[in-house]
């Protein structure tokens, strides 16, 4: 597979004499992929079928005639003005009770059945137009699915879809009931209709209930994308997708994935280290101008897995953003080395956001390829580098990796319904052994629980696994030599009621969790040897053999048939333990990294990726502060 750039663009936005100019500027700075189209729903039909797309093809025209492969996003994720006046309660409502009203963006309800044919007779009317265009050659399907806390409404439209998926999920409002142990302080229901949504209840509402409500808004995210993909696969030959982002676990991203061609993700890695990354001052010190060395690449990982190993970058930052609480500038070499690191992780395009930045609106302060003014931004010439960097480097190959993790979005549902510590979060819980991996130097995959292949590696990790019935402990010690489980894998029925057969409940490993602690900030259970617990701890009993011991004693990790159990929510101490032990037990070869280096593995090279600002030498290899050195297999193994 040879990697491509591309970049985002709104023809729209400039006037008409300028487009045959920007195409061929694009092609001159080495991008062949280009973006348009997902905002534009108001110049596509500025009033109700008052269709107006004339300008539209002479922008499919203009870019395809400079060589340019056009993505066309259906505009679904800004619904115009006019929509609100044929349909008022389309918008979504918050937790809180509040409307989400027009003036931004991405405001509907994933339920509301007006607005969902809306966008399927756009879709036809846009899959009719370019479906077999020559130049369009890939669609997006609206854009940023659950971005600004969007996947859940608490309105009309989702109370009445809520109540008939209950219907078809239970059948009966006696098994409801008792799914959800309503008896429980008298929270029994005589018939579907008077479930509310569990919003706005004097304290906790049944985390059952919240369980519930998470799936099937995210049913309702699948469902939303599927009917515009079901429009489109009759129209077009081309490749579908969607641009998911940077931790939005509030909806299942297999799922929306399943009825897709290709997953793409839009990375800001300085926007999210000062946003949404937990992260001690000193190490987002050091990390300002250059994102987390781990947080990329997670999502690289993980997008691959959605996209079943195919997948892109549709929105890589190219300068400052502007919605971050602080947005400083990348340092030099940045852009380029987000965009290399992308193609080590698997990336088929990599697609900066935007070509030319916005003079007007909300993205005024957003930086581009170009200044408003045309005049080259720092990333244009990054860019440049890197389509020659891609052209040099040729085909780049992916292997499967040795080692992965189970990735679980109910998992993140469930314990967000009752973290029981306000330290425990799966995406942390998961990040944190991601991280460990990487500083041992391994690259890592990410498998679903429903598609875990047999024999495929050394070793899996499925840290708060939440259910574990038989199928999928079964698959997952089926899929490796060793598997690491917890803390807290096994700990609820899908209903969100302690297993009968007790937590973790994993057959051929006899360990029972009895007692649960959650810890505050700054304190910790030590462990025997190094490291220590921090935020959640779990007190095992049973006769499985003890690999890791607390201080005090008690187990801190059991061992039996092919599994280990880990009791607790590992500092970065402990995991580094635990993963030299896995790699003592399973024979995978280690490669301890200094910090800021991080190493990925493809079919013929090894991409040596140095976030730090200063130089780093590490088994011969010299990389450059903010660059990428990229050595042979063979050259890396006798390093």
């Amino acid at each position: 597979m040879k990697p491509e750039l591309g970049v985002c663009y709104y023809p729209e936005h400039w006037p008409e004499a300028i487009w045959a100019e920007d195409a061929a500027r694009m092609v001159e700075t080495g991008l062949t992929w280009v973006r348009i189209g997902e905002f534009a729903w108001s110049r596509m039909e500025p009033e109700p079928d008052d269709l107006r797309f004339d300008w539209l093809d002479r922008a499919v025209e203009t870019l395809g005639a400079a060589g340019l492969k056009v993505v066309m996003g259906t505009p679904t994720a800004t619904p115009p003005r006019w929509m609100l006046d044929k349909h008022p309660d389309m918008l979504a409502v918050d937790a809180s009770g509040a409307v989400r009203k027009f003036g931004s963006r991405r405001h509907y309800c994933f339920s509301h059945p007006g607005y969902i044919a809306e966008c399927e007779r756009i879709t036809q009317i846009m899959g009719e137009r370019y479906g077999n265009s020559p130049h369009v050659t890939a669609w997006q399907i609206d854009n940023e699915y659950g971005c600004h806390e969007t996947t859940i409404s608490y309105g009309a439209a989702a109370l009445y879809a809520f109540r008939r998926w209950l219907g078809d999920r239970y059948g009966s409002i006696e098994a409801l009931n008792a799914a959800w142990g309503n008896v429980f302080w008298s929270m029994e229901y005589n018939n579907f209709d008077q479930i509310d949504l569990p919003n706005l209840t004097v304290t906790e509402p049944n985390p059952a209930h919240v369980l519930a409500f998470r799936r099937f808004s995210s049913d309702q995210v699948v469902a939303f994308n599927k009917a515009q993909v079901d429009v489109l696969r009759g129209l077009t030959p081309a490749p579908l997708l969607h641009n998911y982002m940077g931790r939005v676990l509030e909806f299942d991203h297999f799922d929306v994935g399943a009825d897709l061609d290709i997953a793409t993700w839009d990375s800001y890695p300085i926007g999210f280290l000062s946003d949404r990354l937990e992260a001690d001052p000193g190490h987002k010190s050091a990390f300002l101008q250059q994102g987390d060395p781990d947080m990329q690449a997670f999502h690289h990982d993980l997008y691959r897995a959605v996209g079943r190993g195919r997948w892109w970058v549709m929105e890589q930052q190219p300068g400052p953003v502007n919605w971050a609480p602080y947005n400083p500038a990348p340092l030099p070499g940045m852009v380029r080395l987000w965009s290399l690191e992308a193609v080590a992780h698997g990336a088929e395009v990599v697609s900066y956001f935007r070509w030319r930045q916005a003079p007007m609106a909300q993205e005024q302060m957003h930086a581009g390829l170009l200044t408003p003014h045309n005049r080259p931004a720092p990333a244009l010439a990054e860019a440049r580098q890197t389509a020659d960097d891609l052209a040099a480097l040729g085909d780049v190959g992916q292997t499967r990796a040795q080692v992965a993790i189970v990735f679980d979005y109910a998992s993140d549902w469930a314990w967000a319904a009752q973290p029981q510590g306000a330290g425990f979060d799966y995406f942390r819980l998961v990040f944190s052994a991601y991280r460990a991996l990487r500083r041992a130097g391994l690259s890592v995959d990410f498998v679903a629980t429903s598609d875990i292949p047999k024999d495929a590696y050394s070793m899996i990790l499925a840290p708060g696994l939440a259910t574990l019935g038989d199928d999928i402990t079964t698959a997952i010690t089926e899929g490796c030599t060793l598997c690491v489980l917890g803390p807290r894998a096994g700990a609820i029925s899908r209903d969100f009621q302690i297993p009968d057969r007790g937590r973790p409940g994993v057959a051929g490993l006899d360990c029972d969790v009895d007692l649960i602690e959650t810890l505050p900030p700054q304190t910790n259970r030590p462990v025997v040897g190094g490291g220590s617990a921090q935020h959640w701890v779990e007190r095992l009993s049973g006769t499985a053999t003890d690999v890791l011991s607390f201080e005090d004693g008690t187990s801190a990790m059991t061992s039996g048939n092919g599994i280990w159990y880990l009791a607790s929510f590992p500092d970065d101490a402990l995991w580094d333990r635990i993963v030299e032990l896995a790699a003592r037990e399973t024979g995978v070869d280690l490669h301890p990294m200094p910090n800021g280096l991080r190493r990925r593995e493809t079919a013929d090279h090894v991409f040596l990726i140095n976030y730090n600002a200063d130089t780093v030498e590490w088994c011969g290899h010299v990389i450059n502060g903010c660059d990428v050195a990229i050595v042979a297999q063979e050259s890396s193994r006798r390093a």
